[in-house]
Protein backbone atom coordinates (compact mmCIF):
# COMPACT_ATOMS: atom_id res chain seq x y z
CA UNK A 1 0.00 0.00 0.00
CA UNK A 2 2.86 2.37 0.84
CA UNK A 3 4.40 1.79 -2.59
CA UNK A 4 1.08 2.59 -4.27
CA UNK A 5 0.74 5.80 -2.21
CA UNK A 6 4.21 6.92 -3.29
CA UNK A 7 3.36 6.18 -6.93
CA UNK A 8 0.09 8.09 -6.58
CA UNK A 9 1.79 11.11 -5.02
CA UNK A 10 4.29 11.07 -7.89
CA UNK A 11 1.47 11.01 -10.47
CA UNK A 12 -0.42 13.79 -8.69
CA UNK A 13 2.73 15.91 -8.59
CA UNK A 14 3.24 15.45 -12.33
CA UNK A 15 -0.41 16.25 -12.96
CA UNK A 16 -0.19 19.36 -10.79
CA UNK A 17 2.74 20.67 -12.82
CA UNK A 18 0.97 20.23 -16.15
CA UNK A 19 -0.52 23.37 -17.65
CA UNK A 20 -3.50 21.42 -18.98
CA UNK A 21 -4.82 20.85 -15.47
CA UNK A 22 -4.58 24.58 -14.73
CA UNK A 23 -6.18 25.39 -18.09
CA UNK A 24 -9.10 23.09 -17.24
CA UNK A 25 -9.69 24.98 -14.00
CA UNK A 26 -9.47 28.38 -15.70
CA UNK A 27 -11.79 27.35 -18.53
CA UNK A 28 -14.28 25.90 -16.05
CA UNK A 29 -14.30 29.20 -14.18
CA UNK A 30 -14.79 31.00 -17.50
CA UNK A 31 -17.87 28.88 -18.16
CA UNK A 32 -19.36 29.97 -14.83
CA UNK A 33 -18.58 33.65 -15.44
CA UNK A 34 -19.83 33.68 -19.03
CA UNK A 35 -22.87 31.63 -18.10
CA UNK A 36 -23.80 34.00 -15.32
CA UNK A 37 -23.24 37.01 -17.56
CA UNK A 38 -25.49 35.39 -20.12
CA UNK A 39 -28.21 34.84 -17.52
CA UNK A 40 -27.94 38.45 -16.34
CA UNK A 41 -28.02 39.67 -19.94
CA UNK A 42 -31.17 37.70 -20.70
CA UNK A 43 -32.78 38.95 -17.52
CA UNK A 44 -31.88 42.59 -18.20
CA UNK A 45 -32.53 42.67 -21.92
CA UNK A 46 -35.66 40.55 -22.16
CA UNK A 47 -37.08 40.67 -18.68
CA UNK A 48 -36.75 36.90 -18.33
CA UNK A 49 -35.65 35.58 -14.96
CA UNK A 50 -33.28 33.02 -16.47
CA UNK A 51 -31.69 30.29 -14.39
CA UNK A 52 -32.43 30.32 -10.68
CA UNK A 53 -29.86 29.89 -7.95
CA UNK A 54 -30.15 26.09 -8.18
CA UNK A 55 -30.91 25.88 -11.90
CA UNK A 56 -27.67 27.71 -12.70
CA UNK A 57 -25.32 25.01 -11.27
CA UNK A 58 -27.30 22.40 -13.23
CA UNK A 59 -26.93 24.48 -16.37
CA UNK A 60 -23.17 24.64 -15.82
CA UNK A 61 -23.01 20.89 -15.22
CA UNK A 62 -24.95 20.07 -18.39
CA UNK A 63 -22.49 22.13 -20.46
CA UNK A 64 -19.28 20.98 -18.77
CA UNK A 65 -19.90 17.20 -18.68
CA UNK A 66 -20.52 17.14 -22.43
CA UNK A 67 -17.75 19.49 -23.57
CA UNK A 68 -14.98 20.86 -21.36
CA UNK A 69 -14.55 18.00 -18.89
CA UNK A 70 -14.33 15.22 -21.52
CA UNK A 71 -11.87 17.34 -23.52
CA UNK A 72 -9.50 17.97 -20.62
CA UNK A 73 -9.94 14.45 -19.29
CA UNK A 74 -8.71 13.28 -22.68
CA UNK A 75 -5.76 15.69 -22.67
CA UNK A 76 -4.69 14.78 -19.12
CA UNK A 77 -5.08 11.05 -19.81
CA UNK A 78 -3.07 11.29 -23.03
CA UNK A 79 -0.31 13.20 -21.20
CA UNK A 80 -0.21 10.57 -18.45
CA UNK A 81 0.34 7.74 -20.93
CA UNK A 82 1.18 8.76 -24.51
CA UNK A 83 3.08 11.85 -23.31
CA UNK A 84 5.37 9.75 -21.14
CA UNK A 85 5.73 7.13 -23.88
CA UNK A 86 6.87 9.81 -26.35
CA UNK A 87 9.28 11.46 -23.91
CA UNK A 88 10.66 8.12 -22.67
CA UNK A 89 9.97 9.18 -19.09
CA UNK A 90 7.90 6.04 -18.57
CA UNK A 91 11.14 4.10 -18.28
CA UNK A 92 12.14 6.20 -15.30
CA UNK A 93 8.74 5.62 -13.70
CA UNK A 94 9.02 1.86 -14.17
CA UNK A 95 12.46 1.73 -12.51
CA UNK A 96 10.85 2.62 -9.18
CA UNK A 97 10.03 -0.18 -6.73
CA UNK A 98 6.43 -0.49 -7.83
CA UNK A 99 4.77 -3.07 -10.04
CA UNK A 100 3.31 -2.08 -13.38
CA UNK A 101 -0.17 -2.67 -11.99
CA UNK A 102 0.39 -0.22 -9.12
CA UNK A 103 1.83 2.40 -11.49
CA UNK A 104 -1.11 1.88 -13.85
CA UNK A 105 -3.64 2.19 -11.04
CA UNK A 106 -1.83 5.25 -9.63
CA UNK A 107 -2.24 6.96 -13.00
CA UNK A 108 -5.92 6.01 -13.16
CA UNK A 109 -6.47 7.25 -9.62
CA UNK A 110 -4.72 10.56 -10.36
CA UNK A 111 -6.92 11.11 -13.43
CA UNK A 112 -10.01 10.29 -11.36
CA UNK A 113 -8.97 12.79 -8.68
CA UNK A 114 -8.49 15.39 -11.41
CA UNK A 115 -12.07 14.83 -12.60
CA UNK A 116 -13.34 14.94 -9.01
CA UNK A 117 -11.47 18.19 -8.31
CA UNK A 118 -12.94 19.92 -11.37
CA UNK A 119 -16.46 18.81 -10.45
CA UNK A 120 -16.08 19.95 -6.83
CA UNK A 121 -14.74 23.36 -7.90
CA UNK A 122 -17.56 23.78 -10.39
CA UNK A 123 -20.14 22.79 -7.80
CA UNK A 124 -18.89 25.23 -5.17
CA UNK A 125 -18.36 28.17 -7.49
CA UNK A 126 -21.58 27.69 -9.47
CA UNK A 127 -23.58 27.44 -6.24
CA UNK A 128 -21.99 30.64 -4.97
CA UNK A 129 -22.67 32.41 -8.27
CA UNK A 130 -26.22 31.09 -8.30
CA UNK A 131 -27.00 32.35 -4.82
CA UNK A 132 -25.29 35.71 -5.33
CA UNK A 133 -26.85 36.68 -8.63
CA UNK A 134 -30.20 34.91 -8.62
CA UNK A 135 -32.84 35.82 -6.10
CA UNK A 136 -35.16 32.82 -6.34
CA UNK A 137 -35.46 30.73 -3.22
CA UNK A 138 -33.95 27.26 -2.89
CA UNK A 139 -34.67 24.49 -0.42
CA UNK A 140 -32.21 22.13 1.23
CA UNK A 141 -33.63 19.38 -0.99
CA UNK A 142 -32.72 21.38 -4.10
CA UNK A 143 -29.15 21.83 -2.89
CA UNK A 144 -28.82 18.13 -2.07
CA UNK A 145 -30.10 17.22 -5.54
CA UNK A 146 -27.49 19.51 -7.08
CA UNK A 147 -24.69 17.99 -5.00
CA UNK A 148 -25.92 14.51 -5.93
CA UNK A 149 -25.97 15.38 -9.64
CA UNK A 150 -22.35 16.54 -9.51
CA UNK A 151 -21.29 13.52 -7.44
CA UNK A 152 -22.75 10.87 -9.75
CA UNK A 153 -21.29 12.62 -12.81
CA UNK A 154 -17.83 11.32 -11.93
CA UNK A 155 -18.65 7.72 -12.95
CA UNK A 156 -19.42 8.39 -16.65
CA UNK A 157 -16.34 10.60 -16.90
CA UNK A 158 -14.30 7.82 -15.31
CA UNK A 159 -15.55 5.37 -17.97
CA UNK A 160 -14.61 7.88 -20.66
CA UNK A 161 -11.11 8.20 -19.20
CA UNK A 162 -10.69 4.41 -19.18
CA UNK A 163 -11.62 4.28 -22.85
CA UNK A 164 -8.96 6.88 -23.64
CA UNK A 165 -6.43 4.97 -21.52
CA UNK A 166 -7.04 1.90 -23.67
CA UNK A 167 -6.57 3.89 -26.88
CA UNK A 168 -3.41 5.51 -25.47
CA UNK A 169 -1.91 2.08 -24.87
CA UNK A 170 -2.77 0.92 -28.39
CA UNK A 171 -1.20 3.87 -30.25
CA UNK A 172 2.13 5.58 -29.60
CA UNK A 173 1.35 9.05 -30.92
CA UNK A 174 -0.53 11.35 -28.55
CA UNK A 175 -1.93 13.25 -31.53
CA UNK A 176 -3.35 10.04 -32.96
CA UNK A 177 -4.89 9.12 -29.62
CA UNK A 178 -6.46 12.57 -29.33
CA UNK A 179 -8.04 12.51 -32.78
CA UNK A 180 -9.22 8.91 -32.42
CA UNK A 181 -10.78 9.83 -29.07
CA UNK A 182 -12.52 12.87 -30.56
CA UNK A 183 -13.77 10.90 -33.55
CA UNK A 184 -14.95 8.11 -31.28
CA UNK A 185 -16.75 10.58 -29.02
CA UNK A 186 -18.49 12.25 -31.96
CA UNK A 187 -19.23 8.87 -33.52
CA UNK A 188 -21.00 7.65 -30.39
CA UNK A 189 -22.96 10.91 -30.25
CA UNK A 190 -24.14 10.41 -33.83
CA UNK A 191 -25.01 6.76 -33.18
CA UNK A 192 -27.05 7.85 -30.18
CA UNK A 193 -29.08 10.15 -32.42
CA UNK A 194 -29.48 7.70 -35.30
CA UNK A 195 -30.25 4.65 -33.15
CA UNK A 196 -32.06 6.39 -30.32
CA UNK A 197 -33.61 3.12 -29.10
CA UNK A 198 -30.11 1.85 -28.24
CA UNK A 199 -28.71 5.19 -27.07
CA UNK A 200 -28.73 4.18 -23.39
CA UNK A 201 -26.08 1.54 -24.17
CA UNK A 202 -23.57 4.11 -25.41
CA UNK A 203 -20.99 5.63 -23.01
CA UNK A 204 -21.52 9.16 -24.35
CA UNK A 205 -25.24 9.01 -23.56
CA UNK A 206 -24.38 8.08 -19.99
CA UNK A 207 -22.69 11.45 -19.51
CA UNK A 208 -26.22 12.72 -18.72
CA UNK A 209 -26.75 9.96 -16.15
CA UNK A 210 -27.14 12.58 -13.44
CA UNK A 211 -30.53 13.63 -14.90
CA UNK A 212 -32.02 10.33 -13.71
CA UNK A 213 -31.01 11.09 -10.13
CA UNK A 214 -32.76 14.46 -10.01
CA UNK A 215 -35.97 13.59 -11.86
CA UNK A 216 -39.28 13.98 -10.05
CA UNK A 217 -40.00 10.26 -10.30
CA UNK A 218 -36.92 8.35 -9.15
CA UNK A 219 -36.33 5.64 -11.83
CA UNK A 220 -34.49 3.15 -9.62
CA UNK A 221 -34.46 0.28 -12.11
CA UNK A 222 -33.16 2.48 -14.92
CA UNK A 223 -30.45 3.92 -12.66
CA UNK A 224 -29.44 0.41 -11.56
CA UNK A 225 -29.33 -0.81 -15.17
CA UNK A 226 -27.15 2.11 -16.23
CA UNK A 227 -24.92 1.62 -13.20
CA UNK A 228 -24.36 -2.07 -13.92
CA UNK A 229 -23.71 -1.26 -17.58
CA UNK A 230 -21.05 1.30 -16.63
CA UNK A 231 -19.49 -1.12 -14.15
CA UNK A 232 -19.26 -3.66 -16.96
CA UNK A 233 -17.62 -1.06 -19.22
CA UNK A 234 -15.20 -0.16 -16.43
CA UNK A 235 -14.14 -3.77 -15.84
CA UNK A 236 -13.58 -4.46 -19.54
CA UNK A 237 -11.77 -1.20 -20.28
CA UNK A 238 -9.62 -1.38 -17.15
CA UNK A 239 -8.63 -4.97 -17.87
CA UNK A 240 -7.88 -4.30 -21.53
CA UNK A 241 -6.01 -1.09 -20.74
CA UNK A 242 -3.76 -2.76 -18.19
CA UNK A 243 -3.18 -5.75 -20.48
CA UNK A 244 -1.73 -3.56 -23.22
CA UNK A 245 0.13 -1.39 -20.69
CA UNK A 246 1.71 -4.49 -19.15
CA UNK A 247 2.71 -5.88 -22.56
CA UNK A 248 4.18 -2.61 -23.77
CA UNK A 249 7.95 -2.40 -24.14
CA UNK A 250 9.77 0.78 -23.11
Amino acid sequence: MAVFQIALVNELEKLYKKKKALAAVILSLAVIILGQLGVLGVRTGFGIRGAGNIAFPMLVLSVVVNTILPLFTALVTIDSFSGEFAQNTMRITLTRPASRFKIFMAKITAITLFILTILVLLLILSLIAGFLFNVSSATASDVLKTVLAYAVSILPQFILALGIVLIANLFKSGVSVFFISILGFLGFKVLGLVFSQYASLLPTTQLDWYTLWISNTFPLLKILRQFLLMVGYAIMLLTAGFYFFDKKEF
